[in-house]
C-alpha cells in the first residue's frame, strides 16, 4: 500500500474528557500500520455535529487522504457523526458502508445492521485533491470489520480519488 496520511478520530464524551480508556482509536491506528499506513493523525472529540465535523476538516487540512472516525454511529441522542459527516461528504459511497454493516451482521453480531455510518469522498482544502471518509462504530469489533472492508479496497479507491481509469489488474 502507499504511503499515505490517515487521520483517526475517536468521537466519544467520556475518552474527551478521559473518562475511559479510547480502544477502538488505537486499535484502527494498529490496523493501519499492518497495511503500511504509519503516518497516522490520532484525534480525540467529544460526540456532536459540530465537533465531528471540524475533527475531519482538521484530518484534511492536515492532508489526510484517508479518514475515519470511530464511534458516534449509533441511535443514541449523542450519536450524531454522520449528521457532522455528511454535509462535508460531495459523494457517498453507500456500498461500502453497507459492507461494513454486514460484515458485522454476518458474523453474527446483530447490533451492527444499526450503525448510522457513512463512507464518501470530501474535498481537501487545496480544492484539488480529494479524501476518503468512513464512519466505523465505536466498537473494537466494529473497528475490525470496518478495516477489514475499508484497507483492501484503500489503493482502488485512492487511484480513482487521484482520477485514475477503471483498469482492473491484467487488463
Amino acid at each position: 500500500m502507499q504511503a499515505d496520511r490517515a487521520a483517526v478520530i475517536t468521537v466519544s464524551d467520556r475518552c474527551a474528557r478521559g473518562d475511559a480508556e479510547d480502544r477502538s482509536g488505537p486499535l484502527l491506528t494498529e490496523l493501519l500500520a499492518e497495511e503500511g499506513i504509519d503516518d497516522v493523525v490520532a484525534l480525540t472529540v467529544p460526540d456532536g455535529v459540530e465537533s465531528v465535523r471540524d475533527a475531519i476538516r482538521r484530518g484534511l487540512a492536515l492532508d489526510a487522504r484517508l479518514v475515519l472516525t470511530t464511534g458516534g454511529t449509533g441511535v443514541t441522542p449523542r450519536d450524531l457523526t454522520p449528521e457532522g459527516t455528511r454535509e462535508l461528504l460531495e459523494a457517498e459511497l453507500p456500498g461500502v458502508a453497507e459492507a461494513i454493516r454486514a460484515r458485522g451482521a454476518s458474523a453474527g453480531i446483530a447490533t451492527a445492521v444499526i450503525s448510522r455510518g457513512l463512507v464518501g469522498v470530501a474535498r481537501m482544502p487545496d480544492g484539488a485533491r480529494r479524501a476518503l471518509v468512513v464512519n466505523l462504530p465505536g466498537s473494537t469489533g466494529g473497528v475490525r470489520d470496518g478495516a477489514a472492508v475499508v484497507l483492501p479496497l484503500w489503493p482502488h479507491i485512492r487511484d480513482q480519488l487521484d482520477g485514475g481509469d477503471h483498469v482492473r489488474p491484467g487488463q
